[in-house]
């Protein structure tokens, strides 16, 4: 048996999405940009795509620029504002966020901005009552993820954004969708949020494709210079194999999907915490509100999350040990540290990402194995 586990990293394209973008490549592959038939025809699919983008998280009405990917996205939304503002401020970052809005701090600075991070409750969600603080008029911008990439834990984006209005309506908050799009329900409009970045090879489309929504008074300045596409706000070619690709992805995504794979999480974590002790849950509780679907981190000490990563691959298991973007930099998860958590927990800590379409037997066989490593590993470990 073979069993995917790592779908945070990167998910299977679905068979429709496949389909459509080879369509794309054989007959639809005219540059939508020029004025003739077929070109238009493209044209007109791409902004269909738009149009279901931008509905999935109720944003009809507002805008989305097509990027290549979340990374993309995210610098567009936080160094291209910021680059807008012609009164250096402060700019708060939650401390869990994935390097694509982390390693802006450097140009944040450059750009005249005091970076700030904002601390994390030991589940790792955004510690509020530190916001409230530290939330003044020279705040220009907060930066903060919809779901954790390792931990799992959605963040408070509601009590953020009503801090924001009470303690300074003029800031931006910019919020990083990639690992929430689809999976957890989100309501731009309601939100008030200013931008929203997503990705398609998350949710079983493409890699090389994603996008920026945000409202229309919302100032940007462009990152690419070019062609004048998008606005002017992102230059190039259209990708429409790719774009085609995500729209597809979108209206392929299964409604039922939460609920099917928090029911998957569900029964895994009871497995593996029946079967191995000491096993330790990092993020939320299951019934905690702020406990996504789709992602459970557990730490199995003594045994090292390397360790166990080649054994379980042997058994046709493949799961991580957090976020793909550092897992060849061998070092200690940013994320747990900053929740908290003693080195050799982080040391021994796995993340299992669910898809649609999983099964109850392969959550058995994930724990079943799990268990039998364990139990012959961790009598080896050095005490």
């Amino acid at each position: 048996m073979q069993v995917y586990l790592d779908n945070s990293a990167t998910t299977q394209p679905f068979p429709r999405v496949v389909a459509v973008m080879r369509e794309a490549m054989e007959t639809g592959w005219h540059n939508p940009s020029a004025l003739y038939k077929p070109a238009m025809e493209a044209e007109k699919r791409v902004e269909a795509a738009r149009t279901d983008c931008l509905k999935a998280v109720n944003a009809q009405g507002q805008r989305m620029h097509f990027t290549s990917g979340g990374t993309e996205a995210d610098n567009l939304a936080i160094i291209g504002h910021l680059r807008t503002v012609k009164q250096p401020g402060r700019v708060l970052i939650l401390s869990v966020e994935h390097p694509a809005v982390l390693a802006c701090e450097d140009e944040i600075r450059r750009l005249g901005h005091q970076v700030e991070k904002i601390p994390v409750t030991p589940q790792g969600v955004a510690d509020l009552t530190w916001l409230e603080g530290a939330l003044d008029e020279r705040v220009r911008m907060i930066c903060c993820m919809q779901v954790n990439n390792e931990s799992g834990a959605i963040q408070p984006l509601a009590e953020i954004a009503r801090l924001r209005d009470a303690r300074c309506p003029a800031a931006a908050i910019h919020v990083d969708g990639v690992q929430g799009f689809l999976r957890i329900p989100l309501d731009f409009k309601a939100l008030r949020i200013q931008s929203y970045a997503f990705s398609g090879h998350k949710i079983h489309g493409p890699k090389g494709v994603g996008g920026l929504i945000f409202q229309r008074d919302f100032r940007v300045s462009p990152l690419l210079f070019g062609g004048g596409q998008e606005d002017g706000l992102r230059s190039g070619t259209e990708n429409t194999p790719g774009i085609l690709g995500l729209g597809e992805a979108v209206r392929a995504y299964p409604r039922e999907a939460p609920e099917e794979m928090m029911a998957n999480k569900r029964l895994l974590w009871s497995l593996i915490r029946q079967r191995i002790p000491g096993a330790c849950l990092n993020g939320p509780e299951m019934d905690d509100a702020a406990c996504a679907p789709h992602i459970l981190n557990v730490s199995l000490p003594p045994v090292r999350s390397q360790t166990m990563l080649f054994a379980l691959e042997g058994d046709g298991i493949y799961v991580s040990s957090g976020s793909a973007c550092a897992s060849r930099k061998q070092k200690l998860s940013g994320v747990l540290m900053a929740m908290g958590l003693p080195a050799e927990r982080i040391d021994s800590a796995l993340r299992f990402s669910l898809c649609p379409g999983l099964t109850e037997e392969e959550m058995t066989y994930t724990a079943d194995r799990l268990a039998a490593h364990w139990a012959l590993l961790s009598r080896f470990v050095r005490r």
